[in-house]
């Protein structure tokens, strides 16, 4: 699965196309559909691809993503949520799981989704 990492402009429903046909006539294809508004996708890289964290890192690089954007330190967070700053550490480093309440408070306080902590 493909993810984009910036939504392009499109009206309505977006909808994907296939082709199969020539390859000396792909670029002409390519260049005609961009005169139609489509975009071309296919040197998209899934997102996984492009960073080298694990399944078990990827919340702690989240949080520690989230609490940098708001320009929080962790002892900042901890005051905000009432998680101890050992806790907030200890989970952005990956050495402790983040349940799914401790999501929610952490969500609020960076104004974020609370699933991605999950």
């Amino acid at each position: 699965m493909r993810a984009r990492m910036k939504k392009h402009p499109i009206e309505k429903d977006p909808i994907e196309l296939h082709f199969v046909g020539p390859s000396i006539k792909r670029n002409e294809a390519v260049d005609m559909l961009k005169t139609l508004g489509f975009v071309d996708v296919s040197e998209a890289v899934p997102w996984r691809e492009c960073f080298s964290y694990s399944d078990e890192q990827l919340p702690g690089v989240c949080l520690a993503g989230a609490r940098g954007k708001e320009g929080l330190t962790q002892k900042q967070l901890s005051e905000l949520t009432g998680i101890p700053q050992r806790h907030i550490s200890e989970m952005e480093n990956g050495k402790r799981s983040i349940g799914k309440e401790t999501a929610r408070r952490l969500g609020k306080a960076l104004n974020v989704g609370y699933k991605v902590f999950l």
